[in-house]
């Protein structure tokens, strides 16, 4: 029977808006992930099947199926193909599902799943620029809306489970503390690829407080709780996972680290829009046959505090578990890149802390969720 196992994982470090990598072209930043990742794992580009790459702003010079243009900067031969996938923020972690899925199937015996994102280049928006509506009146009149707002999103969250600004503000100020301390001990060392323009993780702020945080205005309601302190980052980045099968591994003298033991969707209210991570969470558990507790790390995306706040109350995980490396209020969220720089991120702390098994999940523009539970190997 086959199965899928990651072989190797790495990703760039994630610039921060206008900052470091943001004079790359994106599909110029994909090719060094790309080139790298072949590289550290032993494989000729010849030998890919396919590049399922994730990107989530497909226009101006992430347009055209940015996946191949990636393939070609980086070199490949011009016979390896490439798909670009858009799933919202989930869209580097959907192309892992995919790629899994392709070489369980028998379609690949070997993928590349990951995906990049500059929003430094390609603003959020941009693909929308001139459009008057992106929503049919079908869906407006559904809901009852004038339209989908992720912060708004984010504010119905933080009402619902009763998040102050004050919690909020302090689960921020972890995350910034946990990411520093992630990259003073080198845990991101392995799975970095060096860059002339950065070489960590550029979002990462040092000695932050209460104080400081509690005088940013609030972003989305005047009388809200969501800041650009509470919130995650606008980012570039991109990040890389070579999978194939534990027989095709064997054969070619590969090792893999972790296999994908489960992969599952969800979808969830539109309009919250953020509250699908705790239904897909449920659901990677019951088709695992695991409880929450047989878990021993947990990447839950920052795009909002609430959103970690809320999947710690909806599903009872130990909280230390928890985005123990930071998350992507500290590091950022290059969008289109992010699954796999989260997927890279738990891949390596699985294997650098002897844990069997790791699940991520994140929330998706229009209501949905993927989760990816990993077993170690």
């Amino acid at each position: 029977m086959r199965d899928a196992v990651i072989v190797e994982a790495v990703r760039t470090p994630v610039g921060k808006r206008n900052g470091a990598l943001s004079g790359i072209h994106p599909a110029d930043l994909s090719a060094r992930v790309l080139n790298a990742l072949v590289e550290r794992a032993g494989v000729e580009p010849a030998d890919v099947d396919d590049v399922v790459w994730g990107c989530v702003s497909q226009a101006g010079e992430q347009a055209g199926n940015i996946a191949r243009t990636s393939v070609l900067a980086a070199g490949w031969p011009e016979s390896v193909p490439a798909t670009s996938v858009d799933r919202q923020c989930g869209s580097s972690q959907q192309a892992v599902h995919a790629a899994a899925a392709g070489v369980v199937a028998g379609h690949y015996d070997i993928a590349v799943a990951g995906g990049v994102e500059s929003m430094s280049r390609v603003p959020m928006g941009f693909a929308r620029k001139g459009v008057d509506k992106v929503l049919p009146d079908s869906v407006l009149d559904r809901y009852g809306v004038k339209g989908f707002n992720q912060g708004i999103g984010a504010e119905m969250v933080a009402e619902k489970w009763g998040f102050s600004r004050q919690q909020l503000d302090e689960y921020a100020l972890s995350s910034h503390a946990r990411a520093a301390a992630a990259i003073d001990s080198g845990a991101f060392d392995d799975q970095l690829v060096e860059l002339p323009e950065l070489s960590v993780d550029e979002g990462v702020r040092r000695g932050g407080s209460l104080e400081s945080l509690g005088k940013l205005k609030t972003a989305f309601r005047e009388d809200g709780v969501i800041t650009a302190g509470n919130a995650s980052q606008i980012s570039d980045g991109s990040g890389a996972l070579l999978i194939t099968t534990s027989d095709v591994a064997r054969e070619r003298g590969l090792r893999p680290i972790a296999r994908v033991h489960t992969a599952v969707l969800a979808g969830d209210d539109p309009v919250m829009m953020l509250s699908a991570p705790w239904p897909a969470t449920h659901k990677a558990l019951r088709k695992a046959g695991l409880g929450i507790d047989d878990i021993g790390a947990f990447e839950v995306n920052e795009a909002f505090a609430p959103v970690p706040l809320a999947w710690l109350a909806e599903t009872g995980a130990d909280p230390a578990r928890l985005n123990p490396l930071g998350g992507a209020i500290a590091v950022g969220h290059p969008l289109g890149g992010s699954g796999a720089v989260l997927m890279t991120r738990l891949v390596h702390h699985m294997r650098a802390n002897g844990i069997r098994y790791g699940l991520q999940t994140m929330c998706e523009g229009g209501g949905m969720a993927n989760a990816t539970i990993l077993e170690l190997l």
